[in-house]
């Protein structure tokens, strides 16, 4: 009996799977987190496996799929973007894959999973100094979400929701009063996509490829 080969590795989420043939306009995300999540899990960078990053604080939930964008990386060139719309000269990228929102009306319940999706915006948000976009997307084919075509489509409620949890998940009580993190503004497909070319960018300057 011929035997057929077995792929005995699983490929790396951040290095070993591409960004999409039809980037930036179509993208593959990883998703490592899911609104039913009441743990923080993020890529551990050196294996490509989950890991428990912390709970979830307080009724803080994430209210999209969320992940990454595979091999990208916010550096140079992403910071570069950064400081050049919000008139300053100190902002760093983050050195982590380009974040990802992806906006669907069907019930996925856990991450470790690929999905295609399709950017309509994102968030500038600094924290701490570090350049941390977070791309808007919706996921590919979606029979609800796959009629909005930009960032403007989405209502501001849900758009409220999203800001919130960015600019509260890392809050406790007794912190610095003083903001760590802030979202200067939203942006529509047209940057998301100069984002991600320039993550991509920032990738491939500092990994082999």
């Amino acid at each position: 009996m011929t035997k057929t080969s077995a792929n005995k590795s699983m490929a790396h989420p951040w290095h070993g799977i591409s960004s999409g043939k039809d980037t930036p306009e179509i993208v593959n995300a990883f998703i490592e987190m899911t609104p039913s999540d009441g743990v923080k899990y993020e890529i551990d960078k050196h294996t490509g496996f989950l890991k428990v990053d912390r709970p979830q604080k307080f009724s803080n939930i994430v209210p999209a799929l969320y992940g990454f964008i595979p091999r990208t990386y916010c550096d140079v060139r992403v910071a570069e973007l950064c400081n050049e719309k919000t008139g300053r000269k100190d902002i760093v990228g983050d050195k982590d894959p380009i974040d990802i929102c992806v906006l669907t009306e069907r019930n996925i319940t856990y991450g470790n999973i690929l999905v295609p999706a399709v950017p309509i915006g994102g968030f500038r948000m600094i924290d701490g100094g570090e350049a941390d976009d977070k791309i808007v997307a919706i996921l590919k084919g979606d029979e609800v979400f796959d009629k909005w075509r930009s960032i403007a489509d989405c209502p501001d409620t849900l758009i409220n929701r999203l800001k919130h949890y960015f600019l509260t998940y890392k809050e406790m009580p007794g912190d610095d009063p003083v903001k760590k993190i802030e979202i200067t503004d939203i942006y529509d497909k047209s940057e998301a996509y100069e984002v991600i070319k320039r993550s991509c960018e920032d990738y491939a300057n500092n990994f082999e490829v």
